[in-house]
């Protein structure tokens, strides 16, 4: 890093790297800006405009994502001419769409209205899913756009897409999609999949797949890392879609075990049973990314099906004992067998499910105490 890189953000100095972004440096500094679009790790689009600053010398706001800090150079991150950038964009934004939250605005009269036409169109009497965890709400609320948004009279627009809720996993509601990005910088930057992208043009504009067919007829293959980054309710998830609200959940902190990949994840809980899982975005291996099996496969640990206690066959029944009776059985008839027709007359499977101390304990007490190589796994198989 050159020791001369100084930048000054509201009348204070900070040093940066080279390549880094206004708003990488304001970040590093706890100086805050809002973002919408804005996902870490992948290339900045600059396309929601909420991060706007004031660049002394530029004629216009620049985008704080996409701009790179530059020597000497001078910002202003909360100028009026800025906060009247902001507050215009995300007034522009809940008026545009769905977003029947407390932050809209409007008469008493037009607001009822408006909620009869979303309940319509949502099929519920509920309020959007993402109430209370959307940071569209969370800026309209912090730059007071409630009187603003009356002013737009944007009551006559009209949703041009329904709801998708065709797929297993994820509703797709375009009426309150605010175009972002996000979605698509995670599936085509992060996971790579290529899934998805920004179709049409102008009001007609919206998320699509190849095809714009639903997401269960394309090539996603629902990580649902589109679901974790949408910061509005335009995905949301379908097990618990208006029937949960963020204050139910309790979070645990834990690490996937459906790989030995020991990816991090947030089991989100309610009257101790699973109802959500996503990735932690501070885990060191997948920074909040996961797979279809670690976001959704959760429904087998509250199955009635679960076996509790282990199995031996008599006859051709099972029967349940307990684990001492279990493990002497199959200790005693190991040694049978290989007392009998040798150590590699024994095979043994571990899984993939298991911890890598687990397996390692495992392939050694064959090859250590059985005494056979006859070991496999079965993420091999």
């Amino acid at each position: 890093m050159s020791t001369n890189n100084e930048i000054i953000i509201n009348g204070r100095s900070f040093s940066f790297e080279d390549g880094d972004t206004i708003l990488e440096v304001a970040e590093n500094n706890n100086i805050y800006i809002p973002t919408l679009c804005h996902l870490k790790g992948t290339i900045p689009t600059g396309a929601c405009r909420v991060c706007v600053v004031e660049v002394e010398g530029a004629r216009n706001l620049v985008a704080s994502c996409a701009a790179p800090a530059s020597k000497n150079m001078v910002v202003k991150t909360d100028s009026p001419k800025v906060i009247k950038a902001r507050r215009f964009v995300i007034a522009f934004l809940i008026a545009s769409g769905n977003h029947n939250c407390s932050s809209r605005g409007n008469t008493f009269n037009d607001w009822c209205d408006f909620q009869l036409e979303v309940n319509q169109y949502d099929k519920t009497d509920e309020i959007c899913d993402a109430y209370g965890v959307c940071k569209l709400q969370e800026l309209a609320y912090r730059y007071q756009v409630t009187e603003l948004i009356s002013d737009l009279r944007l009551g006559e627009m009209k949703q041009t897409y329904s709801i998708e809720d065709v797929n297993p996993y994820i509703i797709r509601d375009f009426s309150r999609c605010i175009l972002c990005g996000r979605c698509v910088k995670a599936c085509n930057e992060i996971q790579v999949n290529n899934a998805i992208s920004i179709g049409y043009r102008g009001s007609s504009a919206k998320i699509v797949t190849s095809s714009d067919a639903p997401l269960v007829d394309s090539d996603c293959v629902f990580c649902g890392d589109c679901l974790q980054v949408c910061p509005v309710g335009a995905l949301v998830l379908k097990d618990i879609h208006n029937d949960i609200r963020p204050w139910d959940l309790d979070l645990v902190e834990s690490t996937c075990t459906y790989c030995g990949t020991g990816c991090s994840i947030d089991i989100y809980t309610k009257d101790n049973k699973i109802v959500k899982i996503s990735g932690s975005e501070n885990g060191i291996v997948n920074k909040g990314s996961l797979c279809i099996k670690g976001r959704f496969g959760f429904d087998f640990v509250h199955s009635k099906d679960r076996l509790t206690k282990p199995l031996v066959k008599s006859g051709d029944d099972f029967k349940e004992v307990e684990w001492d009776e279990a493990l002497n059985l199959i200790s005693s008839k190991l040694s049978e067998f290989k007392d009998k027709n040798g150590s590699d007359s024994i095979a043994g499977l571990s899984s993939a499910r298991c911890t890598n101390e687990d397996n390692y304990i495992m392939q050694k007490f064959f090859r250590a105490t059985i005494g056979t190589n006859n070991i496999d796994h079965c993420a091999r198989l």
